[in-house]
């Protein structure tokens, strides 16, 4: 009997789709593990929104590293760019599927999508 000795990887070449892709695997771990701290703990609702900011910020970081590290160069702007297109997509989704409105806080995640991904670009281009 052959064993597999080569196992099929699929390789995400672009460095946007790449930033995408972490960053919503990222976006989907961490609301499963809140909405279990949620349900198995004393956390309250009120404090969902604190949370789901700094979920969002650390998927917009770990999309923009992902994108800077595919990129190789000019991490600012890929993971920048990344981080903010991951912001229009999460905002659309809320705008279409939640029926949420654009106010200050629409600006705050976009800003903050944007400045996260930028910074996990940074980083991203200067690791190996």
């Amino acid at each position: 009997m052959n064993s597999i000795t080569k196992v099929p990887r699929l390789r995400i070449t672009s460095p946007l789709l790449s930033g995408l892709v972490n960053a919503t695997v990222c976006l989907l771990i961490g609301m499963v593990v809140l909405s279990m701290f949620l349900a198995w703990t004393d956390m309250k609702e009120q404090s969902l929104s604190a949370w789901v900011y700094i979920i969002h910020a650390i998927a917009s970081a770990i999309g923009g590293l992902g994108s800077g590290k595919r990129a190789e160069q000019k991490g600012w702007y890929h993971g920048g760019l990344a981080g903010a297109i991951y912001g229009v997509i999460i905002l659309l989704a809320g705008f279409l599927g939640f029926d949420a409105h654009f106010g200050a806080q629409t600006f705050a995640l976009l800003a903050l999508s944007f400045a996260c991904g930028a910074l996990g670009g940074m980083v991203g281009v200067n690791r190996k």
